[in-house]
């Protein structure tokens, strides 16, 4: 079974650094539907794959002298960490309640598709949508706080939304805001993954499958963001199309199965 894992962290991540989504948003409803782990844990296992993901993605960035809007991405980043302990905690909360925590795998699936059909939406007429350039610190923050409860109630990691609101709110090509997705994605998910260590009991969660992931999540890192330099504006935004709609279809099976 850990080969299922290791290719599950290697391909979700790979796919995630070129379209600049994570692979967060692809692995956590892959888990959701092989249905071997509770929410708490996929949300673990996700989340530590995408921070190794987007470790190696930034680095190699770097070393390719990719340019990273580093003012805007570390505003949005400390919007982002302040939203995502929100958004943990609120989730962590709904879990406590047993009936609750029986629904909050739907209305997770139900949220995102309507979030993922907007974007797609977005994304496709996107040419025909006057884009902003913010340039006020808070307002940038108040972006990431937004961006950052999302990502982490819903557990993603929040690369589609990123993506979205860098091209709407920032004015960056698809391609550039796939980048500066990853910058932000890895201080949002380090976040995350210090309030699990910090505020929850480890041995609660099922982490046997970690390691596997995260070699996967380490390798798909490198592949995609060797891969990415090569794809034109155009590509990438055909992936990240291709991408949502892949992903709305299996959340509308989650939700099928759920109910």
């Amino acid at each position: 079974m850990f080969i299922i894992y290791l290719l599950i962290g290697l391909l979700t991540t790979m796919i995630g650094s070129m379209a600049g989504i994570s692979g967060g948003i692809i692995m956590k409803p892959v888990l959701d539907m092989f249905g071997h782990f509770d929410l708490a844990t996929i949300g673990v296992l996700s989340g530590g794959t995408v921070l190794a993901m987007s470790s190696v993605s930034i680095f190699t960035a770097y070393k390719q002298g990719i340019s990273i809007e580093f003012k805007q991405g570390l505003l949005i980043s400390i919007g982002s960490i302040t939203g995502g302990t929100i958004g943990k905690e609120v989730f962590n909360q709904l879990l406590v309640h047993e009936q609750v925590a029986k629904q909050v795998g739907w209305i997770q699936s139900m949220i995102l598709v309507c979030i993922l059909v907007v974007i797609f939406l977005f994304m496709r007429y996107k040419d025909f949508i006057t884009t902003l350039k913010l340039q006020n610190p808070l307002v940038v923050i108040v972006v990431g706080m937004i961006l950052g409860f999302s990502a982490a109630f819903l557990g993603i990691g929040g690369g589609p939304l990123n993506v979205a609101v860098l091209v709407l709110l920032f004015s960056m090509d698809v391609k550039k805001a796939a980048v500066n997705s990853i910058f932000i994605i890895f201080f949002a998910q380090l976040s995350g993954i210090f309030i699990v260590l910090f505020t929850t009991d480890l041995s609660s969660y099922d982490l046997s499958m970690l390691p596997f992931m995260l070699v996967g999540g380490v390798s798909g890192g490198l592949i995609g963001s060797r891969i990415r330099p090569f794809l034109s504006v155009k590509q990438v935004s055909i992936l990240f199309n291709v991408l949502i709609i892949s992903i709305i279809v299996i959340n509308i099976y989650n939700i099928i199965q759920y109910l």
